[in-house]
């Protein structure tokens, strides 16, 4: 009986509460708090993949007619070389052997005008190869370590602007191509995606303001400075996006690529 009683005044045993795991689900909250489409140690690839599995993307309606020859300003040219890099994380996303190798000799006569082609030829030649074999994981791991030796060769060249040009190219093509996507989906959830991240607009801009003044001050260039400023404006606010956000800035997006890129 006293071992009884014992008992029944002792304490319960502590249970711990169990650990709530949280699902992947795309809300607006979800993505702008814990998973943005975008945070600094990606790669493009890495970029694109995060988007691919929140939104339903046909990669290959993104492609876009060839670039005109090169122009003989060079800051203009770097710019429109990123955007090509672009094309080619957005032809391994649709696993198009033929549009990437397409897009590689674009690459290559843009590389040759800034003075880029006997350093970086042999590398287009063999990612031409591993596109002609479908080996697609070589592939993209090729191109992610091709677009960080164009930007250290040109650093080595001292054309500290060019190389900075080169990724504002790759990242605002790469937001053309995914401010449609999530445009075309009307889907609220992902509307926060279509600028990867206020973050990421951020950091474009620091990258903008180290470009030399005579660089920055250069009347096309300019223009990319001010498109960046709109978006920030736009999107840096603490708002909730809404279609109409979205749709232009697709528009400013894609207005600005086809004035630098495409004329």
């Amino acid at each position: 009986m006293i071992v009884l009683a014992v008992a029944a005044h002792a304490e319960p045993p502590k249970v711990e509460p169990p650990k709530v795991i949280k699902p992947f689900i795309a809300t607006p909250a979800f993505v702008v708090a814990d998973a943005p489409g975008w945070s600094p140690d990606q790669t493009p690839a890495d970029f694109l993949d995060g988007i691919g599995s929140q939104v339903k993307a046909r990669w290959r309606q993104l492609y876009r007619e060839g670039p005109p020859p090169p122009s003989t300003i060079r800051p203009l040219s770097a710019f429109t070389l990123g955007g090509l890099v672009a094309d080619s994380f957005l032809t391994l996303q649709a696993t198009d052997s033929q549009q990437f190798r397409n897009n590689n000799q674009d690459i290559l006569s843009y590389c040759r005008v800034l003075g880029l082609n006997e350093r970086l030829a042999p590398r287009l030649m063999a990612q031409g190869k591993l596109a002609e074999s479908e080996t697609w994981s070589d592939l993209r791991q090729e191109v992610v370590d091709g677009h960080q030796e164009l930007c250290r060769v040109l650093r080595e060249q001292r054309d500290e602007d060019l190389a900075v040009l080169v990724d504002l190219g790759i990242w605002l093509r790469l937001l053309e191509m995914v401010s449609g996507v999530v445009a075309k989906s009307n889907a609220p959830e992902v509307w926060p995606l279509t600028i990867g991240s206020p973050a990421l607009l951020r950091d474009l801009q620091v990258r903008f303001s180290r470009l030399s003044d005579t660089t920055r001050k250069q009347e096309r260039v300019a223009t990319i400075g001010d498109a960046l400023g709109f978006l920030c404006r736009h999107w840096d606010n603490g708002a909730a996006p809404d279609a109409e956000r979205v749709a232009n800035t697709h528009k400013k997006i894609e207005l600005l690529m086809k004035r630098l890129t495409m004329k």
